[in-house]
């Protein structure tokens, strides 16, 4: 079966409440995760929380419009991030190499704009738990955010929840982000066929499996107006060229240069999410972008790292490659409060 019909008949099930459909056999299934779980034994256990990285990012663009003075201020953009250990930024040990901070930053620098972070990422959170992160951005009495960006899916996989269940989740938390006016865009599932201790032969089998995800993520919540960004194999041959770089000392999350390769793949759909560049949604047909029916937009998208897929018309959607944007390396905000943790060993599940 293709991997866009078989995407398409997991975002029909969560949507109308199946719950059974499988990625692959059970037997498969339970080899990925036996695999996965070995590798994670192998790179140890995790030890302290990320870096806490929630403040005013971008302040010399502009005071904020509570603050003193008798000019008014510049109103800040609203940034959350939700997820997992990828969006709370696991592995690094200064809150300024998270990809929660580097989006700021570089949402800022583009807006010529203070951006306010709140990341209310959970590491080793499931699908499941993101009905509680929206909640903690929308209940507590705060103006809703401009933009969210979620990073979930692996720990999906890993611990088998039925990916049905997974993208209801996943698409009911997207649904409550845009009813309060909210921008989202998605990193769907990474490739867990990129972690180094997983082995073939079932490498190939655990590539299969995430891409299958990705793609019915894209399919489930580009119907509700949101954008997604293909992660793969963490966003680009990268990784795969230089593992010992792009990921951290658990071969198991990225490192602060992973991050930052991931953040200039995500920044562009942040950035045009929120129209800050004019027709940034036209093709461009020397980039090989495409109007694809959304199951094959999602197909494609979830077999090439950094994709973009985003809504068109009808049953159409548009399959982007766009340029990636250098994030600022420097963190260009008032420092949250304890930026830099005590440094230790950062290698707890996804």
């Amino acid at each position: 079966m293709s991997r866009a019909r078989t995407a398409r008949r997991i975002a029909a099930g969560a949507a109308y409440g199946g719950g059974g459909l499988g990625l692959v056999g059970a037997a498969a299934v339970g080899l990925v995760l036996a695999e996965v779980q070995f590798a994670k034994r192998t790179v140890g256990t995790g030890l302290g929380d990320p870096p806490r990285a929630d403040g005013l990012y971008g302040s010399e663009f502009g005071r904020p419009e509570a603050g003193p003075g008798p000019e008014p201020g510049t109103v800040p953009l609203r940034l959350a991030m939700l997820g997992d250990s990828t969006a709370a930024g696991l592995g690094v040990r200064r809150a300024r190499q998270t990809p929660a901070a580097l989006l700021a930053s570089g949402l800022a620098a583009v807006a010529e704009r203070p951006v306010e972070l709140r990341n209310v990422a959970l590491s080793g959170a499931m699908s499941d738990d993101l009905d509680r992160q929206a909640g903690l951005l929308l209940d507590g009495g705060l103006p809703p955010p401009d933009v969210c960006v979620i990073m979930i899916g692996a720990n999906d996989v890993t611990r088998r929840m039925p990916p049905t269940q997974s993208v209801r989740h996943l698409t009911s938390a997207v649904r409550r982000l845009r009813l309060a006016g909210a921008e989202v865009v998605v990193g769907t599932c990474p490739d867990l066929g990129t972690i180094e201790p997983v082995y073939q032969p079932l490498r190939w089998l655990a590539r299969r499996v995430s891409r299958q995800l990705a793609a019915a993520q894209t399919i489930g919540v580009v119907a509700l107006g949101a954008r997604t960004v293909s992660m793969g194999d963490l966003l680009g041959p990268e990784f795969a060229a230089n593992p010992r770089e792009m990921f951290g000392p658990d071969s198991y999350h990225p490192s602060a240069e992973g991050y930052a390769t991931a953040a200039m793949a995500v920044l562009p759909t942040l950035c045009a999410a929120l129209a800050l560049w004019p027709e940034s949604d036209r093709l461009e047909v020397s980039r090989n972008e495409d109007m694809l029916p959304v199951a094959k937009a999602a197909s494609a998208a979830a077999g090439q790292a950094g994709t973009e897929v985003t809504a068109a018309r009808g049953p159409w959607a548009l399959l982007k490659h766009r340029r990636r944007r250098r994030v600022p390396t420097e963190d260009v905000s008032a420092p949250p409060p304890n930026p830099d943790p005590v440094p230790g060993p950062q290698v707890a599940g996804t």
